[in-house]
């Protein structure tokens, strides 16, 4: 199938044959600024959007990590399926400039409506669901059908002579992508976290901005309308070939019982299609064969947007000096990392390698990429451990969780019947050795306790649910009595680095307590306020007011992810207080995720970059997009993958993690094997071959005798590997 050349398509689009003016002197078309800055702002629009998208699900939307990870690799899925859409329009109809103008227009209306979603005063929670779920596939529609038009748009600018200038605007535009994913990753998350609307998380800014980006993006692309080459539709080599895959295969099942069998089932196609598509659609196959095991890559490397950031989530982010890191902006270290490593493969890794007589070709490169995948969630698997030692896992059916608080004046013992939980005395006003887990006999199991205190025993009647953490608050009503105050516990931690507080006030006056910006209130004789979470940070002078006095507490750090009790009592000389720590603080720091993403970005380096090339160098030049349609499924069907095990797995994280990098293992040990039996080809060969076919076509219609097809027996063999 041929292309028109770019100097033909030059005169018929100016209707003049005027060429593009250039940039300074140079070869670099003036066109080409406005499409590097729409890429840039389109980048930024999306990678931002994406970037707060999972912590919005659970925070704004409320739903679970499980929900919220399938639905954001549903929705990356979705991303990845419509450029297949975008292609068909821009070739069969539209053409590239009209495609990107008006899946540009569909890409802000969905900004707009995901951002409307993010605002609370409009309609209640299922008016935000079903806004946010309509602007996500509205966003999935227009960034994945403008992906396969843009870049291609932008090397349509180039007279056909300057191939190295077109290569240097694909090394800019690439430069351009990854510069709006640092810039917005590393923005968004700061406009969610730290600008304040709505009584909470700005997401409704955090998703306004990447809009006005979109919106950027699109009056900057139609300001160079006058400037831009538009080539007309030319129909899309897509359509073609599976209507040739079609025919072949409905003319075999038509005809196989009549007709001689046929070397290759694609032969059957060429009573209607040219030889030579035939014999290009054969050489697509034999890469996209390869491209079976290519998803499970794509699996692991995009939770970095949803697991990854979940996991941050329960990490110390603090790295000193008042700068402090937050869980969704360590996504930009992945793009800033490719920015530096892919200088250093090309200029450094790979000539050493290339030194040790080791020849790499792209599929070892491809399967070693893989394994580095595959030590990133090794790497991950490790910090998950230690992460969850300081996280109090909820208790199974038929198990509570409990903690003691001795407020008494001297130590005490207690005992539940049947049960050594708590063998040791507890100390007055210790610090609670943590949950212990208690077994139930059912749903709800009532308990005698039995409360020994100054040798004098107390009992009190106590019933325990299952699946629920408890506070046994042991104290005295006055001389000579025990009271028992048994209160449920919050022990979830805040997904974004929050601490949680609460006070028992053992004063006889009810004391308010203001700490930032929420408010406590602690009735008199032991009572508890809520469990309320505060930013992290050092709180000094919080304010505590009784009806007759006002005192003013330093607390200090309340740290990432802890929880805290704090006991206020009336002293001589004023109002004191005991801080103890239910729940630890996040006690691994966010610096330990830079392992896995070192590694991860490495195997994209070497997998993704290398793949896209192998790609182009085993496919005819009118079959690249073909290949490219290929390449994008496999991350779609990766998302896809991901999807399923986040639904139907219900395993701890870190088991998840590990399973997903003996997967990829496995997988890359199948790559290794189906690459070793592949043979590369020269497709540049096909022009020669058909030549020559055509020749002897000639001598041997003279002749009567028939023409013999092609086959890829006949095409120039590389090596294996």
């Amino acid at each position: 199938m041929g292309k028109k050349k770019d100097k033909d398509v030059d005169a018929e689009d100016h209707g003049k044959g005027q060429r593009s003016p250039k940039l300074c002197g140079t070869n670099y078309p003036v066109s080409i600024a406005f499409i590097v800055v729409n890429e840039f702002c389109e980048r930024f629009s999306y990678y931002g959007m994406k970037a707060v998208l999972t912590l919005y699900f659970i925070h704004y939307l409320h739903w679970d990590k499980n929900l919220s990870t399938a639905v954001y690799h549903a929705f990356s899925s979705l991303c990845y399926f419509t450029p297949l859409l975008g292609a068909v329009i821009a070739d069969s109809w539209l053409g590239k400039f009209r495609t990107v103008i008006y899946l540009s227009i569909v890409y802000v209306i969905g900004h707009v409506v995901k951002s409307v979603g993010a605002i609370p005063d409009v309609g209640d929670s299922t008016v935000h669901v079903v806004l946010s779920m309509l602007g996500l596939v509205l966003i999935a529609f227009g960034t994945g059908g403008i992906k396969p038009c843009v870049a291609a748009f932008g090397g349509d600018q180039f007279d056909e002579e300057h191939t190295e200038e077109r290569r240097k605007f694909f090394s800019i535009f690439y430069m351009s992508i990854n510069a709006g994913s640092v810039l917005s990753t590393i923005i968004t998350p700061i406009l969610r976290g730290d600008v304040k609307c709505f009584g909470g998380d700005c997401y409704a800014l955090a998703f306004g901005v990447p809009a006005a980006l979109m919106v950027i993006a699109l009056v900057v692309f139609i300001a160079g309308s006058g400037l831009y080459k538009k080539s007309p539709p030319e129909g899309n080599v897509l359509v073609r070939v599976c209507k040739c895959i079609g025919f072949a295969i409905r003319n075999r099942w038509n005809n196989s019982k009549k007709s001689p069998k046929r070397s290759h089932w694609l032969d059957w196609a060429e009573e209607k299609y040219p030889k030579r598509l035939i014999q290009e659609i054969k050489m697509v196959f034999r890469v996209l064969v390869l491209y079976i095991p290519l998803p499970m890559f794509w699996a692991l490397f995009d939770q970095q947007g949803s697991r990854w950031t979940l996991q941050a989530t329960r990490m110390n982010m603090d790295f000193g000096g008042g700068f402090i890191i937050k869980p969704d902006q360590m996504q930009m270290l992945n793009a800033l990392l490719i920015l530096v490593f892919i200088p250093i493969f090309d200029m450094g890794v790979y000539p050493l390698i290339g030194l040790c007589r080791i020849k790499l070709t792209p599929l070892k490169k491809m399967a070693a990429g893989m394994i580095l995948a595959a030590l990133a969630f090794c790497a991950a698997t490790v910090v998950e451990i230690n992460v969850i030692k300081s996280v109090v896992e909820p208790p199974p059916a038929k198990e509570s969780l409990v903690q003691v608080y001795n407020l008494m004046d001297s130590e005490v013992t207690v005992q539940f019947p049947g049960h050594t939980v708590f063998s040791d005395p507890l100390k007055s006003y210790e610090d609670p050795s943590g949950y212990t887990s208690l077994p139930l006999t059912g749903e709800s199991q009532l308990y005698t306790v039995t409360v020994t205190h100054n040798g004098a025993e107390y009992q009190c009647g106590l019933t325990f649910t299952e699946r629920t953490a408890y506070s046994l608050f042991l104290h005295t009503a006055q001389p000579g009595d025990t009271v028992c105050k048994l209160v449920k516990d919050h022990i979830t931690k805040s997904e974004t680095g929050a601490a949680y507080l609460r006070f028992i006030n053992t004063h006889t006056e009810n004391i308010n307590i203001t700490v930032g910006t929420e408010e406590f209130y602690a009735a008199a004789d032991y009572g508890i306020s809520q469990n309320i979470s505060v930013p992290r940070g050092e709180y000094n002078g919080v304010v505590c007011k009784t009806n007759s006095d006002q005192y003013l507490i330093d607390l200090g750090l309340l740290d990432f992810g802890a929880f805290y009790t704090v006991i206020l009592s009336k002293e001589s000389n004023g109002l004191t207080f005991k801080k103890m720590e239910d729940i630890q603080a996040n006690n691994i720091h966010i610096a330990w995720q830079v392992p896995q993403y070192v590694f991860i970005t490495a195997g994209e380096v070497m997998f993704s970059i290398t793949g896209l090339e192998f790609s182009y160098s085993q496919a005819p030049a009118s079959m690249k997009s073909v290949l490219q349609a290929g390449w994008l499924m496999t991350v779609a069907f990766g998302n896809v993958i991901v999807l399923i095990v986040a639904e139907g797995a219900g395993m701890e994280q870190w088991t998840e993690f590990l399973l997903f990098a003996g997967l990829l293992v496995a997988v890359s040990i199948i790559f290794s094997i189906m690459a070793y039996f592949y043979t590369y080809v020269d497709p540049d060969q096909l022009d020669k071959i058909f030549r020559e076919d055509t020749d002897d076509e000639k001598v041997e219609s003279s002749d009567g005798k028939k023409n013999e097809a092609v086959s890829l027996t006949d095409m120039p063999k590389q090596t294996k590997m």
